[in-house]
Parts: C-alpha cells; sequence; structure tokens
C-alpha cells in the first residue's frame, strides 16, 4: 500500500508538471512573432519543436490522468485487456502504464 501511494503522489506531481508544460507552451504561442523575416524562420522552427512537445504532453497528461482515475477506482495495477497483477517493477518504470507485459506485446 506504502509503494501505491508513493506511485499515486508521483502521478499527482506528474499531472501539476504535465499542465504547467502544456499553459508555458501555449503562452508562448500566444505571444506576438516578430515582423523581422529572419527572426520568423526560426520561430517557425521553435514552433514545430513547441508542437511536437505541447502534442506529446498532452498524451502523456492523460495517461497519467487515466491512471489516477485507476487509482480512484481501485483498479490500479491491473491489466485493462486481461485484469491480471501488473509487474509492480514495470509500474515503478512506466507509472501510467495499464497493460501487462503479455498484454503489451
Amino acid at each position: 500500500m506504502q509503494m501505491n501511494k508513493a506511485i499515486l503522489d508521483s502521478l499527482l506531481e506528474k499531472k501539476v508538471e504535465l499542465k504547467q508544460r502544456i499553459n508555458a507552451i501555449e503562452a508562448d504561442f500566444k505571444k506576438g512573432r516578430s515582423q523581422d523575416f529572419s527572426e520568423q524562420t526560426s520561430e517557425n522552427e521553435n514552433n514545430e519543436v513547441l508542437n511536437e512537445i505541447h502534442h506529446e504532453a498532452k498524451i502523456e497528461l492523460d495517461l497519467v490522468t487515466q491512471a489516477i482515475s485507476r487509482f480512484e477506482k481501485d483498479e490500479y495495477g491491473l491489466c485493462s485487456q486481461c485484469t491480471a497483477p501488473i509487474n509492480p517493477e514495470r509500474l515503478r518504470i512506466l507509472p501510467y502504464i495499464d497493460t501487462c507485459i503479455n498484454c503489451a506485446k
């Protein structure tokens, strides 16, 4: 139970961190862009990278939110496909994973 509490705390912290990252990226997108053409090229490249980071953060936030929901339903640590327990070491490495190693293949 102590390990699950630590994992839940970790997931809650990760959720806050991801929301902050997403908000910071969205705030950056709202800033005005330079009128200088050479600066716009650099900004466009930066925007492409930020778009990818934004997309990945939103996906990860969704996974973390789902894991927290599984905690609330007392389903955390059980495979969403076969309901077998997920290896605790797998959960330690990927705390928002929802499948056992066999179903993930």
